[in-house]
């Protein structure tokens, strides 16, 4: 099936054996167990909704359908995700290399649990040069850690060329898709052994709902994932499951118009007098434009920008705009704003923050999906008052 369809069809296709209701969509089986016939007979292979519910994996199967998976597994949050991938696969004193502009939120997890509590080495590197990222490998490196796009500065890394690097080492590559979608982007398919995406963003797309997913092709890799997240408990609700489902149906549809709205305020943005810098990969300037074209089906609705002058004027214009929400989170239907340095990345130390590029100055955008004109005239009016 084609993308579009998978989006609406995988996981809910309507069942006519006898007993079954034929629902078209799935339904939200709220019990928390689930009666058997005998001792070592659960109904339907379910006993008990944290190691496995109706709704829920209707929603896994439809993950991996867009993904280009043979698995998936929804989990209560992105870093629930990425808590139990982690915890899968390292052991104390091993090593991660991790591209070194991340969510603020990721590097906290890696830094403040994995590294001070449980003795986990961590290197940041510049992953936009791949060679950067082999030199950091070493003989203990268990898995590389990608994003690209990167949160918030919009970098990219050639994920094709970085696997084939670290599949050599003996290190899997792990990327997280959650700014491009995987309407936009297919790790797995570039080469990479497993993708997390926090749906509470683009795959939701309503941010009515707080989750996370992991999808993967490795039966062993996913029989150990699925362990942890079981015996962890880092799983998403039946009522969640839902809604995740629901907003799968419409994300190719959301993701086109997130595009050609962001790539209007991108050129807008390009040419404003008070910005020095704009940071979306659909622009030709962007340094990594040829990249994007080549690992992506299109730019998603993601920009960073940086305001001309101190922060201050940065605080200035967000505390002007009325449409642009100021609010941490991304990819719902209505355009958030927000300032990385004092929300989103404020866990990070000010000197490493800057090392990366994450200044005071840096404003990033969520597009939304409403007329882009009004989201002009909203910023225009904002910029007025710096």
């Amino acid at each position: 099936m084609k993308f579009e369809t998978a989006a609406v069809h995988a996981g809910e296709e309507p069942a006519f054996s006898e007993g079954a209701s034929g629902d078209v969509v799935i339904p939200i089986h709220l019990s928390s167990t689930f009666a058997r016939v005998d001792v070592a007979k659960p109904t339907g292979g379910y006993e008990y909704s944290r190691s496995s519910n109706p709704t829920r994996l209707a929603l896994e199967q439809k993950l991996a359908a867009i993904e280009g998976a043979r698995f998936g597994l929804a989990f209560s949050s992105g870093l629930a995700a990425e808590t139990t991938v982690a915890l899968s696969l390292l052991k104390k004193d091993e090593h991660v290399v991790a591209f070194d502009d991340l969510y603020g939120g990721t590097r906290r997890l890696f830094t403040r649990v994995f590294q001070e509590n449980y003795g986990i080495d961590f290197s940041y590197v510049d992953a936009r040069d791949a060679e950067n990222v082999k030199s950091a490998l070493r003989k203990d490196t268990r898995f590389v850690w990608l994003e690209s796009p990167t949160n918030p500065l919009i970098r990219l890394c050639d994920i094709r060329e970085i696997a084939g690097i670290a599949h050599d080492a003996g290190a899997l590559v792990i990327v997280d898709n959650t700014f491009a979608s995987p309407y936009f982007q297919h790790p797995l398919a570039l080469g990479a052994d497993i993708v997390v995406h926090s749906t509470t963003k683009y795959i939701n797309g309503h941010s009515d709902s707080v989750g996370g997913a992991v999808m993967l092709s490795e039966e062993d890799l996913y029989q150990r994932i699925r362990y942890n997240q079981n015996a962890a408990g880092g799983i998403l609700s039946p009522f969640d499951s839902f809604l995740v489902a629901r907003g799968i149906k419409t994300l190719a549809l959301r993701m086109e118009r997130h595009q050609k709205n962001a790539l209007t305020l991108a050129k807008y943005f390009e040419g404003h007098e008070k910005i020095s810098a704009v940071y979306y990969p659909g622009l030709r300037t962007h340094p990594q434009y040829a990249l994007a074209k080549k690992q992506m089906d299109g730019f998603s609705g993601m920009i960073s920008f940086e305001v001309k002058g101190e922060g201050k004027a940065a605080l200035r214009f967000l505390r002007s705009l009325s449409l642009f929400a100021l609010a941490e989170s991304l990819g719902g239907v209505e355009s958030l704003i927000e300032h990385p340095a004092s929300m989103t990345h404020a866990s990070i130390p000010k000197h490493e923050r800057e090392k990366v590029g994450v200044t005071d100055s840096l404003i990033r955008v969520s597009v939304g999906i409403e007329n882009v004109k009004d989201l002009v005239d909203d910023l225009e009016q904002a910029f007025e008052e710096i």
